[in-house]
């Protein structure tokens, strides 16, 4: 992309989730970011302060609802609000972590539709379009009604596991929600696919069943949307080698990590851990076995696109 991005009428802005993401996707456009600041009242209120005339722009704004993500949604809800009512014309919410998404069924009764109410926000606040990456559920785009762009995070993350040059691969999913996901990988790689058959008693408890496909012998690749307490993997990574498979790697797109998440993947039996940078890792999380990507090249690009009036998905044709 060009140093400098001649139309003045794009504008992109962040807020505190993920600003050094943002930082790459403004240099890859060739574009500075808006000046705007987030501070607090002294009862714990969030003040959002534009600081320079966003009339008559397509303005975009970069925000992963990643932790903490109340407060991450909130900032993103006032800006957008602030936006619209400083005469922008249109505002895009760029998320590259859709949180909340899990929460995207009635799994039993008088549960909450999450993910449809974060939707619901977003659109009465006043957005006119949604970028977002590997949603958790595809069917989240039809929780809008505004036009929702939703970019992957595959190709990316096999061109790494190309790079490598490994033998006898095999991509599995962790899951069989995850299959798609694997068959995509598994396309571009020229390999076969294996699927972990799992039962999970309760919330971010898993429990590995058995494994259908040939893993003996094989270099097995896991590849999931969200690694979150990474308890599915590490029990994946065990039953994968139990199965007879040489060496395991694992990929994913949202890197939460959350609770023992690191040091289970430390005592894993996972080679390398490859994630992107939709959420931003603090120091102590960038373990030896994780390799970050980054998405601020494709999500830049997407967003010339979108402002441009061309396709999106010839991206990941």
């Amino acid at each position: 992309m060009s140093s400098g991005y001649n139309d003045k009428s794009l504008q992109l802005f962040t807020l505190n989730s993920n600003r050094k993401l943002a930082e790459e996707i403004a240099k890859h456009i060739g574009v500075p970011l808006g000046k705007c600041s987030v501070s607090k009242f002294s009862d714990g209120e969030t003040q959002i302060n534009i600081e320079e005339s966003v009339r008559g722009c397509d303005v975009y704004v970069i925000q992963s609802l990643s932790d903490p993500v109340n407060e991450n949604l909130m900032e993103l809800l006032i800006l957008t609000d602030a936006l619209k009512r400083a005469s922008s014309r249109t505002v895009n919410i760029v998320l590259p972590y859709y949180g909340y998404a899990r929460q995207d069924r009635k799994a039993r009764s008088r549960e909450p539709i999450t993910a449809k109410l974060v939707a619901n926000l977003l659109e009465t606040t006043g957005a006119d379009r949604v970028l977002t990456l590997d949603l958790h559920a595809p069917q989240i785009q039809g929780f809008f009604d505004v036009p929702i762009d939703h970019l992957q995070g595959v190709p990316i993350l096999s061109d790494y596991i190309k790079g490598k040059n490994l033998e006898d691969i095999v991509v599995v999913s962790p899951d069989h929600g995850g299959v798609i996901r694997a068959r995509r990988m598994a396309d571009r790689l020229k390999a076969p696919i294996g699927i972990i058959d799992k039962r999970r008693p309760k919330p971010n408890v898993a429990e590995v069943m058995n494994i259908i496909g040939e893993i003996e012998g094989k270099t097995a690749i896991i590849i999931d949307d969200i690694i979150d307490t990474a308890g599915t993997i590490q029990l994946a990574a065990d039953a994968l080698i139990e199965k007879g498979a040489k060496a395991v790697y694992a990929c994913a797109t949202h890197p939460v990590l959350s609770g023992p998440a690191i040091e289970r993947i430390e005592n894993s039996q996972i080679e390398e851990l490859v994630v992107t940078n939709t959420i931003e890792l603090p120091e102590e999380k960038l373990i030896n076995k994780i390799t970050q990507l980054s998405v601020a090249p494709l999500i830049g690009e997407a967003i010339v696109r979108i402002h441009e009036h061309k396709s999106v998905s010839i991206l990941f044709d």
